[in-house]
């Protein structure tokens, strides 16, 4: 119970900064938006190629922005963390019996309340564009991208509060999301690629969080790949939460 109070407590402080703020939700489906007018009407022409998932360009294109919308919109979330640092905030939270775990989640379904909101509102922008998905789908992915903000929020803290420099901070978060990124998926099925690609592609969780998001998107929601996927984010999202409540708990100790 002090868990989920403290937790509410955070997440509370939190979500009333983002809600007094609310331009960084446009900014943060803006670059998706921008993938999807200027981007996704290339794939139209190779959708009959040998090797491309079923399903029309949108419905195999969308699902990857919506998993690199998870992605990319926590891997930034250190930044603010960086600069509570260094205004003495963490500090100060020495003397609080707010509990460190709470510290980590508090924070982080805010980053996930902000992502499924974008991610929500990407889909809709897509609807006239082609899309189709079923309202079950819809649910289903945004639990899954919840996942993806959730892992991806964590671990960013945790990098944050090793390196406690901004720099540092995005040359290693920045650098190690993109080909994370393109070994996923996002932009073109790994099955468009060659062998040796996919092997390597296979090592990567993300990757079947992509499957299982296109999947989903085909109303193949009793697909073993969603199951796969699903069960890979949360035990990843366990993991990282573990990593950083640690870390949270050595900067505040």
């Amino acid at each position: 119970m002090k868990l989920a109070r403290d937790t509410g407590l955070v997440f509370g402080r939190y979500f009333g900064l983002f809600i007094r703020n609310p331009a960084w939700v446009a900014l943060g489906v803006l670059q998706p938006v921008i993938y999807l007018v200027l981007f996704a009407p290339l794939l139209k022409s190779i959708a009959s190629v040998q090797g491309f998932p079923p399903g029309g360009a949108y419905n195999v294109f969308v699902p990857g922005l919506l998993v690199q919308l998870g992605m990319f919109g926590a891997a930034g979330v250190g930044f603010s963390l960086i600069a509570e640092l260094r205004a003495g905030v963490i500090e100060r939270l020495r003397v609080t019996p707010v509990s460190r775990v709470a510290l980590l989640l508090g924070r982080a379904l805010r980053d996930m309340f902000s992502i499924v909101v974008q991610s929500l509102i990407l889909v809709l922008i897509s609807l006239p564009f082609g899309l189709s998905i079923h309202p079950l789908g819809v649910v289903i992915t945004l639990a899954l991208i919840a996942l993806i903000g959730l892992l991806t929020a964590s671990i960013s803290y945790a990098v944050a509060l090793s390196v406690r420099e901004e720099n540092i901070y995005a040359s290693i978060v920045f650098t190690a999301t993109l080909p994370i990124l393109l070994l996923s998926g996002v932009l073109l099925p790994m099955s468009l690629a060659p062998q040796w690609l996919r092997s390597i592609a296979a090592l990567n969780p993300l990757s079947y969080a992509v499957d299982a998001a296109r999947a989903v998107f085909r109303d193949q929601i009793s697909d073993p790949s969603v199951t796969k996927g699903v069960a890979i984010m949360l035990v990843l999202s366990i993991v990282a939460i573990f990593i950083g409540a640690r870390s949270f708990g050595r900067a505040v100790a």
